[in-house]
Order: C-alpha cells, then structure tokens, then sequence
C-alpha cells in the first residue's frame, strides 16, 4: 500500500509540474547543460573502456 501511495504522488506531481507555460514566448535554452553532461559521459565511458582494455591485456 505504501509503495502505491509513493507511486502515485510521484506520478500526480510529474502531471503538476510544468517547466514552462502552456504557449512560452521565448523556449527554454537546454543546449549548454545538456551538451556539457553528453561530454562528460562520453569522456568517462571512454576512459572505462580504456582502463578494461589496459587491465585485460
């Protein structure tokens, strides 16, 4: 009962929550962030890649 309780408070506040209005004059600027943290996913999934091809040969 109480994981069904926890799920839907999460799922009605998902519904609640608006980043922006229903008809924004100027779109939200997602570039910056969003390019930064693909960058640093990319760099770490190389560097693990790296380090197991290192240690396995």
């Amino acid at each position: 009962m109480r994981r069904l309780l926890l799920l839907s408070v999460f799922f009605l506040m998902s519904i609640l929550a608006a980043a922006q209005p229903g008809n924004p004059s100027t779109p939200a600027p997602i570039d910056g962030g969003i390019s930064l943290l693909i960058a640093a996913g990319a760099g770490l999934g190389a560097k693990k890649v790296y380090d197991k091809r290192k240690n396995a040969a």
